[in-house]
């Protein structure tokens, strides 16, 4: 597995297409396909989750978990961002099937994986969590070995009022 960036350094920058429900989570909403670009997010804190698969058991768990605590984020002035290799169209449709409120991003090429250092023989890409400050700098990281388990919502939470008081 290739190093990622390094605690406390700027956390490499993107721009990928995604699309996120906009409303409430019922059949009919919209999928709002756009171009999601890091440098654009500064000023509030960035939870990428990294994660192997659409429709997948594991992820469909740790998306759900995380799309029913959107407030707990909001709250915490943090956005919310999933990537994996799948395209947008996937996305659309897992988005819709759990009615996920966070953008599902596409990295198709797994060039973002691997700039993050997460890419992985056989399973394409590790669940992994970066947490990124309102100013762009990396200040917390999880990779799984594995992947069969993920970093919960009170966790993150945690991890992000730290970065809030720091």
């Amino acid at each position: 597995m290739a190093a990622g960036p390094p605690l406390g350094t700027p956390a490499p920058d993107f721009t990928l297409p995604g699309g996120v429900l906009s409303g409430p989570s019922v059949p009919g909403d919209t999928f709002e396909r756009a171009d999601y670009t890091l440098s654009a997010a500064r000023g509030r804190a960035l939870v990428l989750a990294f994660y192997p698969g659409d429709n997948t058991s594991v992820c469909t768990k740790q998306l759900c978990s995380y799309s029913s605590g959107m407030e707990t984020f909001e709250g915490l002035d943090a956005e919310v961002w999933g990537i994996s290799p799948q395209g947008v169209d996937s996305h659309e449709s897992f988005a819709r099937t759990y009615g996920l409120r966070m953008p599902l991003l596409a990295d198709e090429g797994r060039e973002i994986a691997k700039a993050y250092g997460v890419t992985a023989p056989g399973i394409g890409v590790r669940r992994a969590v970066f947490l990124i400050g309102p100013d762009g700098v990396l200040r917390w990281k999880h990779v799984a070995l594995l992947g069969a388990t993920f970093q919960s919502l009170s966790t993150l939470a945690d991890q992000l009022s730290g970065i809030k008081t720091a």
